[in-house]
């Protein structure tokens, strides 16, 4: 595999070559021609529930749906992601995890979900921080049922999404990343000492920030005020222009900085799909022409219909970022915070060759994506 053009992360105009999936050689293009394209690494989203009318948490869903979810979001160029199941029966939640665990071995590009996210059930109960998780099936940390997801999953479940309020928690997440599995606080409505508890335990990213929120906080004693103030918790962010506010998003990347930012869309199924009613297992949502994805006749948000090349335009327009942040904040920083092996130092020899050719329009600060490679294979071209 070859291809030439403008390393967004570094501005060099570079010739790549890469061999039996991974980048070989990174050469300095010393005949450069009056046009290139632009080249980064293919994005990472560690969290998505779902895409292209298929359900991620449903145990339904055919390897077909999944298959073609995929290549669905190759076409926006996310080539790696964590595959994400949420609050449900115990029984449900495994038999969807063993889902997406045999998907990625009997699909053809199923190696594209680098994982499985588990958010939940091990959140708070309370309105507001719970979102759209059923109440019914919200439960105490237990670290023998983490064993059985990784028993269906065959050691594919890579990151947990849990609330320190539970006087289980801190133990729980020292048992999760003894394993090497990432431990992440989300949908919570914990004190500052249980935060502190949670990352000294070894928490180490807050999911989607400044969502699953009670409406009303104190102003300031709050968990929003004590997540963006702790250093050592990275941060993901849903950009889609409706979760977070332009002034809250530009100001909590100043308190993480770009460096300890991660770009995810929380897409559910009805993602990359007509507008309409839809129903997540036993939940009917709807997704409206804005974009927006609300349980059905009410307006509490469900998820969202994100596309992670959206994602990287929006941080640029909605938060003032240069595309080398948010490239940054869609490639890079996922693979750290997720630990996704062989992607974290952008277009390197020795890395994966995930690759993404694109067309930037810095005036418009848009982006359209031309060509995805997975592995150095092609996997989706623009139609000419």
């Amino acid at each position: 595999m070859k291809c030439c053009g403008i390393d967004a992360l570094t501005g060099e105009a570079v010739e790549i070559q890469a061999e039996a999936g991974v980048i070989t050689a990174v050469e300095p293009l010393l005949d450069r021609p009056a046009s290139l394209p632009w080249l980064a690494p293919g994005f990472i989203d560690l969290q998505v529930n779902g895409y292209a009318g298929a359900d991620y948490c449903s145990p339904a869903t055919s390897l077909e749906d999944i298959g073609r979810s995929l290549e669905a979001q190759f076409a926006c160029g996310t080539t790696r992601l964590l595959a994400t199941v949420v609050t449900g029966p115990r029984e449900g939640m495994l038999a969807a995890i063993r889902n997406l665990a045999g998907a990625r071995e009997a699909l053809p590009h199923g190696r594209a979900i680098a994982g499985i996210h588990v958010e939940g059930p091990f959140i708070s109960p309370a309105d507001g921080p719970r979102g759209a998780h059923p109440r019914e099936h919200v439960r105490r940390p237990d670290f023998d049922e983490y064993r059985r997801w990784q028993d269906a999953a065959e050691g594919l479940v890579r990151m947990v999404t849990l609330s320190p309020e539970w006087p289980e928690a801190p133990r729980f997440i020292e048992a999760v990343t003894g394993e090497g599995v990432v431990a992440a606080i989300g949908h919570l409505d914990a004190t500052a000492e249980q935060l502190r508890e949670a990352v000294r335990a070894g928490a180490r990213l807050s999911t989607h920030l400044g969502n699953g929120c009670h409406a009303v906080l104190p102003r300031h004693p709050n968990y929003l005020w004590h997540q963006l103030a702790e250093d050592r918790l990275a941060a993901s962010f849903i950009v889609d222009g409706i979760h977070l506010g332009a002034d809250f998003l530009r100001v909590a990347l100043r308190a993480k900085g770009v460096e300890r930012s991660v770009l995810v869309t929380d897409a559910v199924a009805p993602a990359g799909c007509k507008p309409g009613p839809y129903s997540l297992g036993a939940v009917d949502v709807e997704l409206h022409a804005e974009g927006r994805v609300t349980l059905r006749g009410l307006p509490q948000l469900a998820g969202s219909a994100l596309r992670m090349d959206r994602g990287v335009e929006n941080l640029m327009r909605l938060a003032g970022l240069t595309l080398q942040e948010a490239l940054t904040m869609a490639a890079r920083n996922p693979a750290r915070v997720g630990r996704i092996e062989h992607r974290m130092r952008g277009l390197q020899p020795g890395e994966r060759a995930d690759i993404i050719e694109f067309d930037f329009d810095a005036a418009a600060k848009s982006i359209r994506v031309r060509r995805t490679w997975l592995d150095g294979e092609p996997v989706w071209q623009e139609s000419a």
